[in-house]
């Protein structure tokens, strides 16, 4: 749970609800927006880490952005993957970029610009963070950002920290590809678009408030008209997460579990929003290259009615004396540009006609592939373990008994079955496997921590004996941060106890099918 202090302290731009109290607008424009910076060229320097034994330390610089932040990093390779231990000092609150901004994220980003969101970085009342979080990723830069919500899936140009190589460093350094996508400030809200301001109170977490913020987000990307199956669901979510917030004692491990359910679900429909209205965007763009082909035609018409004319005054012509064979002659001429009018017309015409169908078959051919694939694989997965379609790719949820009671060694049914799933998978080498892990909330935040990672490295472990790489396998713990039922009862904590296999990839694409209403499927672990 977040600090008074620092609850109290953040405006945010959500909308009037029925736990806050509505506030002027003056307020917040006291102090414009910097929307003018232009981060999008910085280059900084990535580290070759690679494996190695023992650790090593990078610094943290601030931007001009907020120029006194500044913090240090600790790498270590752990089993594949890399740790990293941050901690930052002197972080001003986000909103102070704009109200769209309530939280930090740190990301991950590779010499080829690839950037990957690691972990979220909470500011204390001392204006301090730490956090500890693992990339597969072995050269990288670190950069801090500051974004509306902690499940973003691109950095905002938002700038705030980066990595400073020390002397001591070890690794071989380069720089990052300046070409990484980043979202413009203010980018998330778009023009003319308002929230109403309100006041966050402190008797309630962080996240309920950012939950609030994915919701209208999604809604002013569309979401509401291009994905409203998820945005309708990430609604009952938040009409649910404001019940738990209006009760008179609040729980509020229930409201963050509720809330970050609600991000989730928001983010994903803002992601399907965005491609939809891009699909209708390319949709647009055939209708343009339909109506040059329509125009072609027209054009090739009209040169007919020429030749048709141009002959008619040969005729005429040639009956006339000597004084008319000069315009004879013209007209001849005019006949013969006419016809190559014509003939240039129906070249053109032809052309747009091939490209359009090599076009439209080439479009049709694609979707059609990554839809049979990816139907294909969410059937294959379904016969081993219980699999769902959802906007991040298809989650197999492992649903037997995996594990020993506070073990992280799979047992060998276990085995079994995820060599099943490594064979599926190592039939398509773009395929790539993020394995998340969960816990109810018995025992401490650390051991529960601890216990997700240890459980989903050791099923990253078995895949990657399978000869799968281990480039394209992340692992998470996420400890008893998302649960799917209540922890309150006996049922809700063996729900709450599971490994999911998130499997993504351009291969399948992004296709939402029937499976993908996102009901969480997951059999308990012991």
């Amino acid at each position: 749970m977040k600090s008074p202090a620092r609850l109290l302290a953040v405006l945010v731009c959500l909308g009037a609800g029925t736990i806050a109290q509505a506030q002027t607008a003056n307020s917040l424009n006291q102090t414009p927006p910097a929307y003018g910076v232009n981060v999008v060229s910085r280059t900084t320097r990535a580290v070759q880490y690679e494996h190695r034994s023992g650790s090593t330390k990078v610094d943290f610089k601030g931007t001009n952005l907020m120029p006194r932040a500044s913090g240090e990093a600790e790498v270590e390779s752990k089993r594949g993957t890399m740790e990293i231990q941050a901690e930052f000092k002197g972080l001003d609150k986000p909103t102070s970029f704009g109200t769209e901004y309530l939280t930090y994220v740190l990301w991950a980003i590779s010499p080829e610009g690839r950037s990957i969101n690691v972990g979220e970085v909470l500011v204390g009342d001392d204006y301090d963070s730490k956090l500890k979080v693992t990339t597969d990723l072995q050269a990288f830069a670190l950069i801090v950002t500051a974004e509306p919500y902690f499940a973003v899936r691109r950095p905002s140009n938002v700038v705030i920290l980066e990595n400073a190589i020390r002397s001591d460093t070890d690794g071989t350094s380069e720089a990052v590809n300046a070409k990484y996508e980043l979202i413009d400030r203010g980018g998330y809200i778009p023009t003319g678009y308002r929230f109403d301001p309100v006041v966050l109170t402190a008797k309630l977490p962080l996240e309920f408030f950012e939950a609030r913020n994915a919701v209208r987000i999604a809604k002013s990307a569309g979401a509401e008209t291009y994905a409203a199956s998820s945005y309708d669901k990430a609604v009952g979510q938040m009409k649910r997460a404001d019940d738990l917030a209006t009760m008179k004692h609040v729980d509020n491990k229930s409201l963050i579990a509720s809330s970050r359910e609600v991000v989730q679900t928001a983010d994903d429909a803002r992601e399907i929003a965005v491609k939809r209205i891009e699909s209708d965007r390319l949709d647009a763009a055939k209708d343009v290259e339909a109506a040059k082909l329509e125009d072609a035609n027209r054009r090739g018409a009209e040169a007919d009615r020429a030749t048709a004319q141009a002959q008619r005054q040969q005729q005429n012509a040639l009956a006339e004396s000597d004084r008319n064979r000069t315009i004879a002659a013209d007209a001849n001429q005019a006949a013969a540009e006419a016809q190559q009018a014509q003939r240039n017309a129906e070249a053109e015409s032809e052309s747009n006609r091939l490209a359009a169908r090599t076009s439209d078959q080439q479009l049709h051919q694609a979707v059609q592939d990554r839809e049979e694939l990816r139907a294909k694989l969410l059937t294959q997965f379904n016969l081993i373990f219980a699999t769902r379609d959802t906007a991040r790719g298809l989650i197999v949820s492992l649903s037997d008994v995996l594990f020993d009671t506070g073990k992280s060694t799979l047992l060998p049914g276990a085995r079994e079955k995820l060599a099943k799933i490594s064979g599926i998978v190592l039939a398509y080498p773009d395929l790539r496997l993020g394995i998340e892990g969960y816990t109810d909330s018995v025992g401490s935040d650390a051991m529960n921590q601890q216990l997700s990672e240890q459980r989903a490295g050791s099923v990253r472990d078995y895949l990657a004996q399978q000869s799968i790489p281990a480039a394209s396998m992340t692992s998470q713990g996420f400890g008893k941060t998302q649960p799917v039922a209540s922890n309150d009862t006996a049922a809700g904590r063996q729900q709450n106890r599971r490994v999911e296999l998130v499997v993504s990839g351009e291969i399948i694409g992004t296709t939402i099918g029937v499976a993908s209403q996102d009901i969480d499927l997951a059999l308990p672990l012991r």
